[in-house]
């Protein structure tokens, strides 16, 4: 049963279609049918909205609902008019009024949105019927924004492809990249394998980002939570199982831990504990690592004494140094030197203590023990002063190479064609972890990232003479300052190059008018020569006294000097007018007309007959609001082109339509039409799309014409014409907007 929401006819049995179907169904029957998106009741004031037209045949959303499968048949916009302009709809007296009215692509790229939409929530409200009909109460999330932590190791492809699966899962999925820079060495062990990834992002339709953290893991699940992640992708720890149990739990651990609503993959890969090494020192020891130095001295002291002094021995003296030697060098290692300090204090004491005799007593019988003692210590300091050091130079190392690689990400930001500045204050957030970033000029803002809506401004860092930076979030550090430094020059550089640039367009737009005044002066000194010539010519000639005129001849030279006189008056009319309208000072007086009041006057002034232009103008069409001798003027340069363009044997169509608040003018031909290419040109003044006859004119016309309506408030728009053409579209504001009906 096809056209589920149409009336039935007077009399019948039921008023609307769907109630039919609703008697069938109760039968037992089962029926197939059809529906436009515009004709659901839940949709009709948007429909409304989008297409100007009210819809009276409706279907309830719950009898829809109801049915046992809803199919949507989609079909492109644009190939929907291509059918209706080649007659597979409508007959062709009618494809104009269809195609210019409710079949518009705007109308029609918004009734298919809300058509997807509308299936979207269907789909959904069976899903959450399915999911308690069967009790199902933990969260499905339908669609996924998955973050990829990227440490700059071989796993990383792997990591990144795994991701993209992921996202890939769910329609709109989106993979974002992350590369945390700190102090607990996340660093590009193998050259160039970050900017392989980087690469790789991209190809995967994904984007890559970088930030700068001590703390890896929270660093990570912040950037999660900023980017709303609902997946975060890290692979497995590379460490050894030994040096996992020494130092504990790694980042996977406490990624997982602190990651909250956050799913957490931890993806195996082939560098996963792959071999024992010391820990990585990636930076100036952390509170937390001093800490774990003091928790191995607290637990692995007395475990090593325990042990020593059960198997003590007079011949095992050397052994048990050697062993509280190598617990300060662990300490010093993991912690610094204050825990290596502690564990060397009380590895003395316990030596003494529990090892040597007498022992469970301080004694130091000889001076030469204590001598041994204190060297003890000091080896213990110096092992812990090469740690520091090395870990303060591995800091630096580390904190330049995450530098240059931020600046390195900007740059491939904006060599990828992102705005430079945007680009630069979105990798200062990530950098910096701040809240958010604005660069302001002269009190107006340029440019911002993130949020910005804390009144208090952490730092204001000034962009060399023409701009400030203002930072929201945590203060920054002497180091991370002269980075921000060179980022500023960046700044500075991309806001030169941007004025730089606006001066170039303000010096195209000069070069632009002067072309146009050399036109112009090029137009006139051809255009105007010939009536000017010509009436000259004819009144010079009647003055004469050395020639004596017939009757004939004088009437021809004063029709001559007339007709000269009348196209001078015309070509200097419209350059007054072009004048006035790109000064913005064109006199208009709006009113409400018929448009038959407009059409037939411009009928009469270009003495066109009813064979030659065929008129479609509704009776009782809504009056427009418009100025009647601009518009008249407007439709006579319309049709003056549509008639030179048309075929000798087709006639000029002039239509006339209202559709949602706006009143059409179409002026049709079926001649060449203009490329789509090069329909803007033809509005531009002085352009004559290639015609060399002294008979076009200064191409005034079109450009006269838009102006003239613009100023109206309305459009002139250029369209094609079905089965070859052009048709010009004049929509100009409705003076009512009566009730219209959709095109049956």
């Amino acid at each position: 049963m096809d056209e589920l929401a149409h009336n039935n006819a007077p009399g019948s049995r039921n008023e609307k279609r769907w109630e039919d179907v609703l008697e069938l169904l109760g039968a037992g029957i089962n029926v197939m049918s059809t529906i436009n998106i515009q004709h659901i009741e839940s949709l009709n004031d948007v429909v409304e909205k989008i297409t100007g037209v009210p819809q009276r045949e409706t279907v309830p959303d719950d009898f829809l609902r109801a049915a046992d499968q809803v199919e949507v048949i989609d079909l492109a916009p644009q190939a929907l008019r291509d059918r209706l302009a080649e007659g597979h709809v409508y007959p062709a007296a009618r494809i104009d009024a269809a195609l210019s009215n409710f079949f518009r692509l705007g109308n029609l790229t918004a009734l298919r949105e809300l058509a997807l939409l509308w299936l979207a929530d269907e789909v959904d409200s069976a899903l959450k019927a399915y999911r308690a009909e069967h009790g199902i109460d933990n969260k499905w999330e339908a669609r996924e924004r998955v973050v990829v932590a990227l440490t700059g190791g071989p796993e990383g492809e792997t990591l990144l492809r795994r991701g993209a699966r992921i996202a890939a899962r769910s329609a709109g999925g989106e993979l974002l990249a992350v590369h945390v820079a700190g102090q607990d060495g996340l660093h590009e062990p193998h050259p160039g394998a970050l900017t392989a990834q980087r690469s790789l992002v991209e190809k995967l339709g994904g984007s890559y980002h970088q930030v700068l953290g001590d703390d890896i893991p929270r660093a990570l699940v912040d950037f999660a939570r900023a980017a709303n992640a609902t997946q975060l992708v890290i692979g497995v720890s590379r460490r050894s199982g030994p040096l996992t149990a020494l130092t504990g739990p790694g980042i996977g651990a406490t990624v997982t831990r602190a990651s909250g609503d956050i799913d957490v993959h931890i993806v195996n890969h082939a560098a996963a504990g792959g071999h024992f090494a010391l820990p990585r020192i990636g930076g100036a020891l952390s509170p937390r690592r001093r800490l774990a130095g003091f928790a191995l001295t607290v637990v692995g002291g007395p475990l090593l004494t325990w042990l020593l002094s059960t198997l003590r021995s007079p011949e095992s003296i050397t052994s048990n140094v050697l062993s509280y030697q190598l617990l300060v060098v662990v300490v010093a290692l993991v912690g610094g030197i204050w825990p290596a300090l502690c564990a060397a204090l009380l590895s003395g004491l316990a030596l003494d203590f529990f090892i040597i005799e007498p022992v469970y007593t301080i004694t130091v019988a000889q001076p030469l023990h204590l001598f041994a003692l204190i060297l003890y210590i000091v080896n213990a300091l110096l092992v812990s002063y090469v740690v520091d050091q090395a870990a303060r130079r591995t800091r630096k190392a580390q904190r330049a190479a995450a530098e240059s690689e931020m600046l390195a990400t900007v740059a491939g930001s904006v060599l990828r064609g992102q705005d430079a500045i945007e680009a630069l204050l979105t990798r200062t957030r990530e950098a910096f972890s701040l809240d958010g970033v604005r660069l302001s000029t002269e009190g107006h803002t340029v440019c911002q990232d993130g949020a910005v809506t804390d009144p208090t401004i952490r730092s204001i860092i000034p962009v060399g003479t023409r701009a400030t930076l203002e930072l929201f979030g945590p203060d920054l550090e002497a180091s991370e300052r002269r980075l921000l430094a060179v980022i500023t020059a960046q700044i500075d550089a991309s806001l030169e190059h941007s004025n730089l640039a606006q001066t170039a367009r303000a010096m195209g737009t000069l070069t632009e008018a002067d072309r146009m005044r050399s036109a112009l002066l090029a137009a006139v000194g051809h255009d105007l020569r010939r009536p000017l010539t010509a009436a000259t010519a004819a009144v010079s000639g009647l003055r004469s006294t050395d020639i004596e005129w017939s009757d004939a001849d004088r009437e021809e030279l004063l029709a001559t000097a007339s007709e000269s006189l009348e196209s001078l008056s015309g070509l200097v009319t419209n350059l007054l007018d072009v004048s006035r309208v790109q000064a913005g000072v064109l006199a208009v007086s709006l009113s409400p007309l018929d448009v038959e009041d407009v059409v037939l006057p411009a009928l009469d002034e270009l003495g066109l007959g009813p064979g030659e232009v065929e008129l479609d103008l509704p009776p009782g069409l809504t009056p427009l609001l418009a100025d009647a001798g601009l518009l008249q003027r407007v439709i006579v340069n319309l049709l003056s082109n549509a008639i030179r363009f048309a075929p000798a044997d087709t006639p000029v169509r002039v239509s006339a339509s209202h559709f949602a608040g706006t009143v059409e003018i179409r002026v049709t031909d079926h001649g060449p039409g203009i490329p789509e290419d090069r329909r803007d040109d033809v509005f531009v003044p002085f352009q004559r799309l290639g015609d060399t006859d002294n008979l076009t004119g200064l191409g005034l016309g079109l450009a006269l014409s838009k102006g003239f309506v613009e100023g109206m408030g309305g459009t002139l728009t250029a369209d094609d014409t079905p089965g070859g053409g052009l048709t010009m579209v004049v929509s100009l504001t409705a003076a009512s907007t009566p009730s219209s009906q959709e095109p049956a």
